[in-house]
């Protein structure tokens, strides 16, 4: 069978070019045509596949992951380190972005026409503080709909967030209750092991997916989209590919493993994000790569990593409101202070939590300009290319999100490094009795230090 590798790039070809046909053959998102159609029903039916996963994945694995957490003495410290973890590398991205801002001067005589004002919801504290509390037990969220026809349509959506919070409690919770909990933490590690199963068989027909998601993108959009937008459009890859591809490998050097194996480990997961354009969308696959190929520990790698797909993104919170900020500024002739600067690290830093569960990227821009003052019609600007744009960050977003559990699993000496340094074979996960073997050799010794390995 073919690896798993070289079919997302053949994936990526076939789905380009459909998209060109289609765009070619008339497909707009006003006036769709036959192929457009089918490469938007694919993708967008891929993605409802990984989502519908998402809620029960999130709350047994983070349940699991606390029960786990029983036989781990520095529980505490690890949370500690992954959330300094985060902001440390969340401020090296938004200095590289405030820099290229500056340097690559985007919105500087671009010609493009001011947009008219855009009103939209503006990321605050109090909103954040707020959104922590359930609306029920799963944080389901309901809206409705009316078209033009009368018919009334009614859509669920989850609060990432509030699951987390349910998922949270509901595990100290066990916790406290002592052995009468344990049927019930039996039954929830059984549901995450079916729940892995499932998702794995969705993860395996990620190709088809791939052709339908960059097939619409290329269909809808094209790249003829940039256009006087397309200096900014440089600025953002540059600097998403400054973090990917320098700022991650020196991390990883520094702690002594290798580049390479990070890459092959973590690549999997940053393709698909790429495509699918949603960290919460690839977390399924996300914390696989963590746990099988990059050798971090289930009961650590359950919890870090739904953490990071909701407040760990060096690409929409860091790199592109950082940019987007400076764009702004200079669209509308406004000379930022260097107080201003500040603000905008520092909003980066720690306003992504204010955007958890939402569309992070337009929420984290529209609270990064209503701190500095700047104008919220610049957002509707640059919705033009978000779609574009949105690519890119969601990988480095990935990447990340897999990095900071294995540099902290690193240093705090629970890294499976023979897992990590595995042979790939071209396969997307390490093989099964390279992860047997492993396990037989470390469990013994983790358990004299009071560390959980369970996978």
């Amino acid at each position: 069978m073919t690896s798993f590798g070289p079919q997302i790039i053949a994936a990526l070809v076939v789905g380009l070019a459909l998209g060109l046909l289609a765009k070619n053959t008339g497909h707009t998102a006003e006036t769709p045509n036959g192929l457009g159609t089918t490469l938007a029903t694919l993708g967008s039916s891929y993605v409802a596949l990984l989502r519908a996963a998402v809620v029960p994945l999130i709350f047994t694995a983070v349940v699991s992951s606390i029960a786990n957490l029983r036989a781990v003495n520095n529980a505490a410290r690890l949370a500690g380190q992954t959330l300094l973890w985060f902001a440390i590398t969340a401020l090296i991205s938004v200095v590289i972005g405030i820099a290229l801002g500056v340097v690559f001067q985007p919105g500087a005589g671009t010609g493009a026409t001011q947009p008219d004002e855009y009103t939209g919801t503006t990321g605050s504290w109090w909103a954040f503080l707020t959104g922590l509390i359930p609306a029920n037990f799963l944080g389901l969220q309901a809206s409705s709909n009316v078209a033009e026809s009368g018919a009334v349509t009614t859509a669920l959506n989850f609060n990432v967030l509030q699951v987390l919070v349910v998922a949270v409690a509901v595990g100290i919770a066990a916790l406290k209750v002592g052995k009468q909990a344990e049927p019930f933490l039996t039954f929830n590690a059984s549901a995450l092991a079916v729940i892995q199963k499932v998702l794995w068989w969705i993860i395996r027909i990620a190709p088809l997916g791939t052709v339908g998601l960059i097939g619409n993108a290329v269909a809808v959009y094209g790249w003829d989209t940039i256009g006087s937008l397309g200096k900014f459009t440089l600025a953002i890859y540059v600097g998403l590919a400054l973090v990917l591809f320098a700022v991650y490998p020196v991390l990883v050097k520094t702690h002594g493993l290798s580049v390479r194996q990070y890459f092959s480990g973590a690549w999997p997961a940053i393709q698909l994000a790429f495509v699918s354009r949603s960290s919460v969308g690839t977390l399924p696959l996300t914390q696989r790569v963590t746990e099988r190929n990059l050798g971090v520990p289930r009961a650590y790698a359950s919890f870090a990593v739904p953490l990071g797909a909701t407040t760990k993104m060096d690409g929409c919170a860091a790199i592109y409101p950082a940019i987007s900020a400076i764009f702004v500024a200079q669209f509308f002739g406004i000379d930022l202070t260097l107080t201003q600067y500040l603000l905008i690290a520092l909003v980066s830093v720690l306003g992504s939590a204010a955007t958890a569960g939402t569309t992070g990227a337009v929420v984290m821009l529209t609270l990064t300009l209503s701190t500095l003052g700047l104008p919220l019609a610049g957002v509707g600007l640059l919705l033009a290319v978000d779609p574009i744009l949105d690519m890119g960050r969601t990988a480095v977003n990935v990447a990340g999100q897999a990095l900071i559990p294995t540099l902290v699993a690193k240093r705090e000496g629970i890294l499976d490094t023979r897992l990590y340094d595995a042979p790939r074979n071209g396969d997307p996960f390490a093989d099964d009795s390279t992860i047997d073997e492993v396990d037989a050799e470390t469990a013994a010794s983790a358990s004299n230090d009071g560390i959980s390995v369970a996978r």
